[in-house]
Formats: structure tokens, C-alpha cells, sequence
């Protein structure tokens, strides 16, 4: 088994050691570190630039880019009012959402954490973590693994499964932002979406409880089309299907230059975020989409929405690849 390329990206505030494992296949490179689970650099031979956006500071990522990259779980996106029920009982969260909703489970969540190493070889990595009973006020004893691995074509795949010895809830995600051309923003990109439906939010960007049809909306990207800041205003969970499926191409999102990077994934939702208020140092809003393949958001909340409901005995396994082309 060839060697992992480990290194160490840095020391948090709190004094834990960060690492930082850099996986190659052919001319694609990934670089995966270990706090946040986060995809920290994706590359491919013959472009100057990273197609996702991230930083070589650890400092940024315990700041503004806590998010940037990220494995958020167990429960990504809203709670709203920080409620949910759990096999019937009711339980409160933190609203760290401006005091109304609780956000990508405030600051229990998996992206904050230092993840372990389980194993890891030039082409592939595995992180573990363990999260405790009531931590957050979530249920059951959890364990959770992602495993990034990078493949001929260009191609990057990350599975994470989950188990837990208590009823809980779970719905994984990576945060990572994407723009293919290194440009100043993703104005010009075109973005074709396999979605029939998506889910209005409220002012405060939680679900309605609606499943909204995209016929005829802004919200009709199933042939494919240039976007924009002043037609694409974008914070909204797309309805891929009404449950897990076999791991299937959901998402195409194309530069100006010509670079596809085509998603695939195993879940029923898929939420974008246009960037309008995240910022890397420097930078300016609005650089990259932010695409989260997911479970559709605020499910407890909702009874016509998929359940996020993990069970002892049961394994949480999502499967998601990114593949990139140049045409």
C-alpha cells in the first residue's frame, strides 16, 4: 500500500494539532484536514487555481471559514424555532441562528471538531469521531466515519456512515464552496440542477413546509442555464427525491472556461447558497456556490418531508462523488 502525503496544517486556539492529508490520483488532488473533516483543496493538474474555496490558514477556519469545506452533522441546515421530536419527544436546541433557529447544530457540530485518522494511503483517507449521549441535547452515542478517495477521471468520492446505540437523528453534508473558473465570483457559471421541486423558506431561511414545483420559477434549473447575481438568489434546498436512492448525476455546474464538475449522490435533497455573506479574507461575497448534498432540511418539522430518524442497529451511509471535466 503506497504512503499518505500527511503533514501538519497547524495548532487550534485550544492547542490541538491539526493535520492535513493530501490525496493524489493521475492529474486530481485533494487535500483533506482533520479538523471539520473539511476538503481543504481540490486541484487538477494544468489549472493555476483551487476549484473549491479554502485557506492555508487554520486561524480562517476557526473563524469566517468554519463552514468552508466542512463535514456538518449530525444535523445540517435549520431547526427551526430549535425544536425537533425524536420518536415522539420534543427536544430543544441551540438557537444559534440569530437567536430564532438552530444552524448546522450550533456549536456541537462535527465541523468543529478534531477528527481522528483511522486510516489513510496516497488515494484515500478515513476520519473517525465519536460523539457522546446528550451532547447538544441529541440522543444515543454516535459514531461517525467519511472517507475521501480520489479515483481515475477526476474523480472524488466521499462516503460517511454513522451508527448509534439510541433513537437519534442524522443528516451529513459537506459545505464545501466551488468556483471552476478562480474568478472573482460565479457570475457566468451555468448550473443545471435533476430537481422537479424545492423548498421555499421564510424570511429567516427556514423551510415553509411547502414543496414548491420549479415549473415556470427562478427555480428551474433542469435544462441548464447561465446564472447571475440578479436572476440567482439562492439559499434553498432542491428536492432530488423523496427519500435515499442509488448513487445517481444530480448537480452540473459549468465555468466560463469550459471545467464541469458533475455531482452524484445517494441523497434526496440538495441545498445551494449563493455566497452572499460568505466571505474569505480578502475576498469578496459571492465567489463560490456553496453545494450540500443532504437529507431535505428541518425534516422532524415536516411531516411530508423524509425522515432523518437513525436507529440502533442501523448505519447512516451516504455516498457522494464530484467528477470533473473540461469540454
Amino acid at each position: 500500500m503506497s504512503v499518505a502525503t500527511i503533514t501538519t496544517f497547524g495548532t487550534t486556539a485550544s492547542g490541538a494539532e491539526v493535520k492535513r492529508i493530501t490525496l493524489t490520483s493521475g492529474a486530481l488532488s485533494a487535500s483533506v484536514i482533520t479538523k471539520g473533516a473539511t476538503l481543504q483543496s481540490v486541484r487538477v493538474e494544468g489549472l493555476d487555481h483551487d476549484l473549491t474555496l479554502g485557506s492555508d490558514l487554520l486561524s480562517d477556519y476557526e473563524g469566517k471559514l468554519r463552514h468552508h469545506g466542512s463535514l456538518v452533522a449530525p444535523v445540517v441546515n435549520r431547526f427551526t424555532d430549535g425544536k425537533a421530536t425524536i420518536g415522539g419527544v420534543a427536544y430543544e436546541f441551540e438557537k444559534n441562528q440569530n437567536g430564532i433557529h438552530t444552524l448546522h447544530c450550533g456549536a456541537v457540530g462535527t465541523q468543529h471538531k478534531i477528527w481522528e485518522i483511522v486510516e489513510a494511503d496516497e488515494t484515500s483517507v478515513t476520519l473517525g469521531l465519536d460523539l457522546p449521549d446528550g451532547e447538544g441535547n441529541f440522543p444515543g452515542n454516535r459514531h461517525v466515519e467519511a472517507r475521501f478517495s480520489v479515483h481515475p477521471g477526476h474523480v472524488l468520492r466521499m462516503e460517511v456512515t454513522a451508527t448509534t446505540d439510541a433513537l437519534t437523528l442524522f443528516n451529513a453534508a459537506n459545505h464545501s464552496y466551488w468556483n471552476m473558473d478562480g474568478s472573482e465570483n460565479w457570475a457566468g457559471h451555468s448550473l443545471q440542477i435533476a430537481a422537479g421541486q424545492y423548498l421555499p423558506t421564510t424570511e429567516t431561511f427556514a423551510p415553509t413546509g411547502e414543496i414548491a414545483d420549479v415549473t415556470g420559477s427562478q427555480m428551474d434549473f433542469r435544462r441548464g442555464r447561465k446564472i447571475t447575481q440578479a436572476d440567482t438568489v439562492l439559499d434553498h434546498n432542491f428536492c432530488l427525491s423523496g427519500g435515499r436512492q442509488a448513487l445517481r448525476d444530480v448537480l452540473w455546474l459549468t465555468g466560463t472556461s469550459g471545467l464541469t464538475m458533475t455531482i452524484a449522490t445517494t441523497e434526496a435533497g440538495i441545498q445551494l447558497y449563493d455566497g452572499r455573506a460568505a466571505q474569505r479574507p480578502g475576498r469578496g461575497v459571492y465567489e463560490g456556490l456553496a453545494i450540500e448534498a443532504q437529507n431535505w432540511p428541518d425534516a422532524p418539522n415536516h411531516a411530508g418531508f423524509p425522515s432523518i430518524e437513525l436507529k440502533p442497529g442501523e448505519t447512516y451511509n451516504q455516498v457522494t462523488e464530484w467528477r470533473f471535466t473540461k469540454s
